[in-house]
């Protein structure tokens, strides 16, 4: 099958992960090799797991340090590898401080962080954040880097060190949830209700690439959204569509929606 015909299936900005997966999969099926990818985001899986199926020599797997992970670095390889046997070289990297700020941390404050010293995003897994402070799932060979230079985040001293994947302490998705009504579930509708922003002004940064829908770019406003799909917005955040609950009696829609925190 040619790239494309494979390619009317993928926005065309995904045209160069697209053809590094396809390599990955040719590669599995053809020279016998066995790939270990660097963290993939959601839409990357999907693309992945799709040529995948296509070959029915090979065969993959995921993993990102828990059940539930978002971010997970996968496996290729030849249908008669054992892929639970294959070690997926993860690690975490634990911070904690004595710091009274330390507390009021977020998740992009030690995204920031770890960015800032040079790490690429694809070697960085999910973020778990709780009272006891942060586990980072990172790719093996970052891992003694980042533990031996992070020693601040969000200008607050940390202390690091490096522990097992099995003892990550995964931590659930927290919303901060939000009440619409709204006239139609129009993609720059909800997301001018969701950030607080005029319709022109949310429109802008859609149509110049920077709005993903399911990790999906869409230049779209007017896509519909559905429940279930997570829409981020490049420098305002990250939403969830939880449930469409109804129609007001003057045929507006309610509508749940979960704010990433």
């Amino acid at each position: 099958m040619s790239m494309d015909s494979i390619m009317v299936h993928f926005h065309p900005d995904e045209r160069v992960f697209v053809d590094r997966a396809m390599d990955w999969v040719n590669h599995a099926a053809e020279n016998h090799e066995v790939r270990l990818t660097d963290f993939l985001d959601p839409r990357q899986a999907y693309i992945l797991q799709t040529l995948v199926n296509r070959n029915p020599d090979v065969h993959m797997r995921l993993d990102g340090g828990s059940v539930n992970a978002e971010r997970c670095r996968a496996i290729v390889a030849p249908d008669y590898v054992y892929l639970d046997g294959e070690e997926m070289d993860m690690q975490v990297l634990s911070i904690h401080s004595r710091d009274q700020k330390f507390a009021a941390l977020e998740h992009s404050d030690y995204m920031g962080a770890v960015l800032g010293l040079g790490i690429k995003r694809d070697k960085i897994g999910d973020i778990h954040v709780s009272e006891e402070g942060c586990h980072v799932v990172v790719t093996a060979d970052i891992a003694p880097f980042l533990d031996t230079h992070l020693r601040q985040v969000h200008r607050v001293p940390v202390m690091t060190e490096l522990l097992p994947v099995e003892e990550l302490r995964a931590m659930s998705t927290s919303f901060q949830m939000l009440n619409l009504s709204v006239a139609s579930m129009r993609l720059d509708g909800i997301a001018s209700d969701v950030f607080r922003l005029s319709r022109t002004k949310i429109v802008q940064p859609i149509k110049a690439g920077r709005c993903r829908v399911n990790w999906k770019n869409e230049e779209d406003p007017s896509t519909i959204l559905r429940a279930g799909d997570i829409v981020s917005l490049k420098g305002f955040g990250r939403f969830k569509v939880i449930e469409i609950e109804g129609v007001t009696k003057k045929g507006r829609m309610r509508v749940s929606v979960g704010i990433y925190a």
